[in-house]
């Protein structure tokens, strides 16, 4: 009972066909061409054996029945795409959650589950400015007064109408049948391919947090003004950066992951003539254990007030955005390994560090992910490569998972 790579590559090739002209690998939600790749992605559920439907908040849903039909096994991830993103990035997921209906309809295996696969809209961030639309409503923590998002002519509530979802019964997309969620997903870095590992089984999704720090200095006139009379927004902005990577860079060597980076940046005047009179930045920080970040923030406010006082400006740090991170279930995770171990598939633990679907299913259901190694770990980016091989073998990992899932009491 194994996953076949020509049939997995051969879904990815096809889906990464549908493209936008000129832009691979780029599908992006609630376009035409993210349409014609879910049209495709249903007539695979279909031909595999599956029952498919479109959820109220578009999620396209593949449904094969099992013994004693309630509670649900399910595995997914999403088909769009960033801009130029990848043909792997949510579609190694979903290809592999055909592939597994394949060979459960192959080897005529029922269980006593339902065994659903789930292709979710809108994980990556979309025209409306927001991501993981799908899996929110799933977990019923999609706002209400995103619908009303706006862009292109059309309102977010447009969108999920027009992939087939219903935005006025929303509150119909929120499960509470759900015994286990997996996802699996490529690593989007280079730790498994560095190592050889076949998975890496995901102890958490890291919880992210945005900062955004403004520093007030004072325009001068760059030519008169003495170096040793400048308050300069610029000079100081540049110490912060230099500051946050070397917090960021200690935190990173312990033993949980941790990684900030400093994503937007902006001066103003702008002008080569004016000395800075403001700068902006916008920090983006992940840690796998929250006292990490709680640590961070300290750190930063700390920092920010030395450099502020260094150089004669404000700098006050602004909480944007906070994410606590999401802990795979324990449970779960013994079961990935235990099926690694049976199927023969070398594996280690690992956080992640991007956000995943999965995250939001963990509100309403045990759930859990299983990476895959990406070349050189690249990803969102036209070179973003995973073995088919590869991706088969994570799905026999989840193949033997929800067997074993299924045959447990505590999943009832």
């Amino acid at each position: 009972m194994t996953a076949r790579p020509d049939r997995i590559a051969a879904d990815i090739d096809a889906l990464a066909a549908l493209t936008d002209p000129d832009r691979p690998w780029t599908r992006r939600a609630f376009t035409p061409r993210f349409l014609d790749g879910r049209k495709y992605i249903a007539e695979a559920m279909a031909a595999a054996g599956l029952a498919t439907r479109i959820d109220a908040a578009g999620n396209l849903i593949g449904r094969r029945p099992g013994r004693r039909p309630g509670k649900v096994l399910a595995v997914g991830s999403h088909s769009d795409t960033v801009p130029d993103g990848g043909r792997f990035d949510g579609i190694a997921g979903v290809v592999a959650g055909l592939e597994i209906a394949r060979v459960f309809n192959e080897t005529g295996l029922v269980l006593d589950h339902d065994f659903e696969v789930i292709d979710c809209l809108s994980e990556e961030v979309s025209i409306f400015g927001v991501s993981c639309v799908g899996s929110r409503a799933i977990a019923g923590v999609l706002p209400a007064d995103w619908l009303g998002r706006a862009a292109d002519g059309l309102t977010l509530a447009d969108g999920i109408e027009g992939v087939g979802g219903d935005p006025a019964r929303l509150i119909k997309a929120k499960r509470t049948d759900i015994a286990a969620f997996l996802e699996l997903h490529i690593e989007q870095g280079p730790v498994l391919e560095a190592g050889r590992r076949d998975v890496g089984v995901v102890t958490a999704i890291s919880g992210i947090t945005r900062v955004e720090i403004v520093v007030e200095g004072r325009a001068d006139h760059a030519g008169t003004t003495p170096m040793t009379a400048r308050a300069d927004a610029l000079v100081a902005a540049a110490d912060l950066v230099l500051g946050i990577r070397a917090l960021a860079l200690a935190r990173s060597r312990g033993p949980a992951h941790f990684a900030a980076t400093v994503g937007e940046f902006s001066i103003l005047p702008g002008a080569a003539n004016v000395v800075p009179s403001s700068a902006r930045l916008l920090i983006d920080a992940r840690a796998e254990k929250r006292p990490d970040m709680d640590a961070f923030l300290v750190d930063l406010n700390g920092l920010s007030a030395e450099v502020a006082a260094r150089h004669g400006v404000a700098a006050t740090p602004r909480l944007v955005s906070d994410n606590q991170p999401t802990p795979g279930d324990p449970r779960l995770l013994e079961a990935l390994e235990a099926a690694a171990d049976a199927v023969g598939a070398s594996h280690r633990r690992m956080a992640s560090g991007a956000g995943h679907d999965a995250a939001f299913f963990a509100k309403v259901a045990p759930a859990a992910m299983v990476f895959v190694p990406c070349r050189d770990g690249r990803s969102h980016s036209p070179d973003e490569w995973a073995e088919a091989a590869a991706i088969a073998r994570g799905a026999d990992v989840l193949i033997e998972t929800i067997r074993r899932l299924d045959r447990r009491q505590d999943t009832e």
